[in-house]
């Protein structure tokens, strides 16, 4: 599952750079679903750390976070009493950390701008940026519906509304698709697995505190 969703996602990401130029779209359902090519400094779904500082914080935390989660995920596949749709969970996570730490980490090495032009790979002049300070590549769009607030709503009454702002990769797919499946199916799992562990350690202390 992590190879399947790196693969298809660093594919679609590099389709994109290599064929369209920042900001350029195309339809794929009506105004409904549309490919919008961005692109981010930050988290998921845009979300941005300010600075050049902020941006090397931002994307060392994802390193150390991904060596977490894969250290984890390695420790539930050892257990035999954990649900095989937890582990896909957590490989989801992991593979969606991993596919935007590619971006941040090489992105900026191996190709240039794409504002106003269609970026190229390994370009003979070098790439836009240094190491762990490349761009994420986002394109998915679903400008759902539009509004207005209503003007009695506090801080956005009267504002213009869009759902669903966000333009987001396929990387972001897989950490919210496997957060919100482990919220919906797994909350209870977390603490069972702590409950077994504390038992199995005490367990294994008992024996040494009958020689003593």
């Amino acid at each position: 599952m992590v190879f399947i969703v790196l693969l298809v996602d660093q594919l679609l990401k590099v389709w994109i750079k290599t064929n369209m130029y920042l900001g350029q779209e195309f339809s794929v359902l009506g105004d409904w679903f549309l490919i919008h090519f961005v692109e981010n400094n930050g988290m998921a779904f845009g979300i941005e750390f300010a600075g050049e500082y902020g941006k090397m914080f931002l994307s060392l935390f994802r390193i150390v976070a991904v060596a977490g989660i894969g250290w984890y995920m390695i420790k539930l596949i050892k257990k035999e009493e954990v649900p095989m749709g937890f582990i896909f969970c957590i490989a989801l996570i992991f593979a969606g950390a991993i596919g935007n730490i590619i971006d941040s980490a090489f992105y900026g090495l191996i190709f240039n701008e794409s504002y106003g032009q269609v970026a190229q790979l390994l370009p003979e002049e070098g790439g836009y940026s240094s190491f762990l300070h490349g761009k994420v590549v986002d394109m998915f769009y679903f400008p759902l519906f539009s509004g207005r607030y209503p003007e009695w709503l506090p801080f956005w009454g009267g504002n213009d509304f869009l759902f669903f702002r966000p333009v987001f990769n396929i990387a972001d797919s897989a950490i919210t698709i496997g957060i919100f499946s482990i919220l919906l199916f797994y909350r209870q799992l977390f603490s069972e697995l702590e409950h077994k562990e504390k038992q199995a350690e005490e367990l294994a202390e008992t024996p040494s505190e009958q020689e003593s």
